[in-house]
């Protein structure tokens, strides 16, 4: 089999020397590598490094002598984890039901054509990163967005720049 097609080692190790990589070990050594501590370790491990990047899903597995498919699987099914870095300010905007109905959409479309963004994207110079979530839990407070994990109640569309601005320091 050719070299190009095992992935695994095109994943560049993390450096023995990177005090973020023995933050994470610690909290490996805290749950005791128990399998089943698999989600708290990687809450911890994007804690420490922002994002989950492949190096540290390939330490946690090999930490916790878990397969790197299932590693990979829990942290890419649960919406909180994210592969990619975050902006250094977030904007989350709920698109659950109560959400739609009320304008979500409308704040996404006008994120997009202020700041350049879709869900799951970072303005190109780190500052500010948008996600979509289907339902923060603020049904009675919709449409709701999260800025800087601060809950912004019944927003609108043609609030939305100026608030992200107020929050954030980032201008379209």
């Amino acid at each position: 089999m050719p070299a190009t097609l095992n992935r695994a080692s095109q994943i560049k190790e993390i450096p023995a020397a990177d005090a973020r990589s023995a933050k994470v070990l610690q909290a490996i050594k805290l749950y005791q590598r128990r399998p089943d501590a698999l989600i708290q370790v990687l809450h911890t491990a994007q804690g420490i490094f922002g994002y989950l990047p492949l190096s540290v899903l390939q330490f946690v597995s090999r930490e916790l002598k878990i397969p790197p498919a299932q590693v990979y699987g829990v942290a890419t099914f649960y919406h909180f984890f994210s592969l990619k870095p975050k902006g250094e300010h977030q904007v989350v905007v709920c698109t659950g039901t109560a959400c739609y109905v009320k304008g979500a959409q409308k704040i996404l479309d006008q994120l997009a054509a202020d700041f350049g963004l879709k869900p799951g994207s970072t303005t190109p110079d780190g500052k500010l990163g948008l996600e979509q979530a289907r339902c923060i839990g603020a049904c009675g407070l919709a449409p709701a967005v999260v800025i800087d994990e601060e809950m912004q109640p019944k927003m609108e569309a043609s609030r939305m720049t100026a608030m992200v601005t107020a929050k954030t320091g980032v201008a379209r």
